[in-house]
């Protein structure tokens, strides 16, 4: 199957124009002239999945392969380890990152953090909620994800707005320029000064692991990739369950 064929069909799904300036969705690894066998979708390509996956792959991933140009291709370096064996198995990537997240994963967030109905601001995901102390709001996202702990920030006692962004939400801050009173934002990989200021600002975080906020993109995706399946009758179909890097705790 010309990998052409499922672009035209993912850029319908998710406009890759959507992604953000600096990101790299699209087509990373192969040509839209290339041929594929099978598909596999991942949160991202690791060098575990690089090694399993069969020749003529045509891989889905939600983070880019290559963020920044490649000046030297060194195989012995990240990510070129990783491209270097596709290469050789004439597999292909495409991912689907920031413009995904506009149109599908932010919300499929909020939901299993129990918030529906919010409106897009820019990035987030934003809306009214009924008031609630910040540390109940917090303990109300990590039962939801199922985490062992959550941070926060607590910028106001009292929550009555908040924004919801998967992945890793600080750049956000800086637009905020006129926040909601009470507003929290719930986002990951959250650093030390952009949550010094948005302390001194009032703004409330509640940050969470950037695998649990976007872990669901590889079923999501699956979901969505329905019709083109039974269209074009495609068999070969894996899904690969990309584990966080972290070990939250000590065993």
């Amino acid at each position: 199957m010309p990998i052409g064929e499922i672009y035209a069909f993912l850029d319908q799904l998710s406009p890759f124009s959507l992604q953000e300036s600096w990101d790299n969705s699209g087509l990373n690894l192969g040509s839209l002239g290339s041929e594929f066998e099978r598909v596999a979708i991942s949160l991202e390509a690791t060098l575990e999945l690089a090694q399993e996956v069969k020749p003529k792959t045509l891989i889905l991933t939600h983070h880019p392969l290559f963020f920044k140009p490649i000046k030297n291709f060194d195989p012995t370096l990240y990510p070129c380890n990783i491209a270097q064996i596709l290469i050789q198995k004439s597999c292909s990537l495409i991912a689907l990152h920031t413009n995904f997240d506009q149109t599908h994963l932010n919300a499929h967030f909020a939901s299993l953090l129990g918030f529906e109905n919010l409106e897009a601001l820019g990035f987030a995901l934003q809306g009214q909620i009924e008031r609630i102390a910040l540390g109940g709001l917090a303990q109300q996202v990590q039962k939801r994800l199922n985490l062992p702990y959550v941070r926060f920030v607590r910028g106001a006692s009292h929550i009555e707005h908040i924004g919801v962004i998967c992945g890793s939400g600080g750049f956000y801050l800086d637009t905020l320029t006129n926040p909601p009173p009470n507003f929290c934002l719930i986002t990951g990989d959250l650093k030390h000064h952009e949550s010094m200021a948005a302390r001194s600002r009032g703004i409330s975080l509640i940050e969470v692991e950037h695998y649990a906020s976007e872990k669901a993109f590889v079923p999501l995706l699956h979901d969505l990739l329905q019709p083109y399946i039974l269209q074009t009758q495609l068999k070969h179909v894996r899904l690969f369950d990309c584990k966080s890097p972290f070990t939250l705790k000590a065993h």
